[in-house]
């Protein structure tokens, strides 16, 4: 998708919620977009541009911004611009800190237990592997971890989790462009659903804890190797 595309598709999205002029929407939208891999790493986001097709003034763009620098996902260079971030391997072992903090305690200790979303990824997943499609697994995977902090009913972790899934796009979208990474998540995310629905959610919690530590060294390892 070229940013033209984008342009367009967000002219109409904001035609349709002319009420929600606001930083936090315009935020939200823009998160939304890096989140699915349409805005890569280093893409320029064109202040004019995007003001007149979200029909926001300059100051909420620019408070929007701020909100997305702060969460590191857009980076503010002096006199050039704002970019998509790029993360480094701090971000990385950043991101995979707060990772082991929600997942497993979302598996441990959530009052709901709907694992529909969860296996609805995997299911997306597993389509998405048999047909070849990298970008389709790391979407689904990306679901699956949010169905699972979801199951904690709280919309303030929700949030956080976003944030979360915004950063790991550009980390994949970085770093692993082949399937050989996604592919061996796929039946451990059936794994933990399964584990979930059988109310041993000890074993899905730690399983999940071993998961993120294994997929944040090949991710480390992944970008040694780019770097090298």
């Amino acid at each position: 998708m070229t940013l033209e595309d984008i342009l367009t598709d967000l002219r109409q999205q904001s035609a349709e919620v002319r009420h929600a002029e606001t930083g936090t929407w315009v935020a939200s939208v823009l998160r939304e977009r890096i989140a699915a891999g349409q805005l890569a790493p280093g893409a320029k986001l064109a202040e004019e541009a995007l003001g007149e097709v979200l029909g926001v003034s300059r100051n909420t763009l620019r408070e929007a911004f701020s909100t997305l620098a702060a969460e590191h996902v857009v980076t503010r260079i002096p006199n050039r611009g704002v970019f998509v971030a790029q993360p480094t391997a701090d971000d990385i072992r950043e991101i995979y800190r707060v990772r082991r903090f929600l997942e497993p305690a979302a598996l441990l200790w959530a009052p709901h237990g709907n694992t529909r979303p969860m296996h609805a990824a995997v299911a997306r997943a597993r389509l998405a592997r048999a047909s070849g499609s990298v970008s389709e697994m790391a979407g689904a995977n990306q679901s699956f971890h949010e169905a699972v902090v979801a199951l904690a009913g709280s919309e303030r972790l929700n949030i956080q989790m976003e944030q979360v899934l915004a950063e790991m796009r550009l980390v994949f979208h970085s770093m692993v462009a082949d399937p050989g990474f996604h592919e061996p998540y796929i039946e451990e995310n059936a794994r933990i659903a399964e584990l979930v629905d059988a109310g041993e959610r000890a074993q899905a919690a730690e399983l999940m804890g071993d998961y993120l530590r294994r997929a944040e060294a090949q991710l480390l390892d992944a970008m040694v190797a780019e770097s090298a």
